[in-house]
């Protein structure tokens, strides 16, 4: 299994190529790296100025290593946090790579509004709803406020209001 994180904070930096890269900088780790990619990882260091491979590429490149393993579960996590441009092109080049690679299977976590751009790209896809309930997230308000770097800043009227006002407002999403 290879895993990535799609993070707000570094939108810019999560184009397409980086996260493809990712999935191959992983396998690579794993030792399931055909030399053959590694040689073409090589060619494109020497001709690109020692960039490394572009974009096109790395789809060429990501097939042939797939190909060549059993099974491989692709996650990425907060894809609703990759700008909408990358997004497109990631589903687009992951669809083009399954279609290749029957071995991969690729699991997706987002909210919901990216739902549409999914089922575009992988029209067979299983949607699984999940929701925090009530407790949940009084819970996690709970610890969080617990862990309060300063807990003399809030009284007990603020808190009360912090535990009933957000777990209504996020319900209600």
């Amino acid at each position: 299994m290879v895993g990535l994180y799609c993070d707000f904070f570094t939108q810019c930096e999560q184009s397409t190529a980086n996260i493809l890269g990712s999935v191959l900088k992983q396998l690579a780790r794993r030792g399931g790296i055909p030399e053959q990619v590694r040689e073409a990882f090589r060619k494109a260091k020497r001709e690109f100025g020692g960039r490394g491979l572009l974009f096109p590429g790395m789809v060429d490149i990501l097939k042939k290593t797939l190909t060549s393993l059993r099974r491989l579960y692709i996650c990425i996590d907060a894809l609703d946090e990759c700008i909408p441009k990358h997004r497109r092109e990631l589903l687009e080049s992951l669809r083009e790579i399954v279609a290749v690679c029957p071995n991969i299977r690729v699991f997706f976590t987002g909210r919901p509004h990216i739902e549409k751009n999914i089922m575009e790209s992988f029209s067979q896809a299983v949607r699984i709803s999940l929701s925090p309930s009530a407790g949940d997230i009084g819970s996690y308000l709970e610890m969080r406020l617990d862990r309060d770097p300063d807990p003399e800043a809030m009284d007990a009227e603020l808190r009360a209001d912090i535990m009933r006002i957000i777990p209504e407002k996020v319900s209600e999403m």
